[in-house]
Formats: structure tokens, sequence, C-alpha cells
């Protein structure tokens, strides 16, 4: 995972979740789940160029950019898909395992 965890890491992203499902009441799961990602891609962007002097420094690092935010999404993504298989049960039906 990221180097850039630290002791509040999934207290934070736990907050994103959360907020995420109390949204589903009003939205498609795929909605919320699109906006979550492109809500996340915003971000980056901006995180990307705040410390930058220039369009034209963001435009040089564009491809390394994209391809560390890729990777990372990959490995969490992965890391979470390979966690549901291995709890798949206890996830996707608590109460029958209670």
């Amino acid at each position: 995972m990221t180097e850039d965890t630290d002791e509040k890491f999934f207290k934070r992203a736990d907050a994103h979740i959360f907020l995420a499902n109390e949204q589903l009441p009003d939205a498609a799961r795929g909605k919320v789940s699109a906006s979550l990602m492109f809500a996340a891609s915003r971000f980056n962007a901006w995180s990307s160029a705040v410390d930058l002097q220039s369009a034209e420094e963001l435009k040089n690092k564009r491809a390394e950019v994209i391809d560390y935010f890729i990777t990372q999404y990959r490995a969490m993504l992965e890391d979470n898909i390979n966690n549901y298989i291995e709890n798949f049960d206890d996830f996707m039906n608590p109460k029958a395992n209670s």
C-alpha cells in the first residue's frame, strides 16, 4: 500500500466510505461509486498541481502522476478484492455467520 499511510489513514478512508453509504438511499450504487472515483481523481489532480509553479510543469509530470495514482489504486483494489474473496461470507452474509 502507499507509503503515505499514517495512524489516521483508515479513519479518513472510513469517513469517505460512510459518506458514500449515506448516499445509497438516493442513488444507485454504481452512481455513488462513480461520484466517489471522480472526487478522488479531482482531489488527486489538485494535490498533484498545488506545489507546482506552472501548467507546463504539471504537463511535464502528467504521465508520472497518472502512473503513480493508477499503480496505487490498482494495488489497493487488488488488496480489497482479495480481502473480500477471503472473507466473503463474513462480509456479505454477516447475520448468517453470527
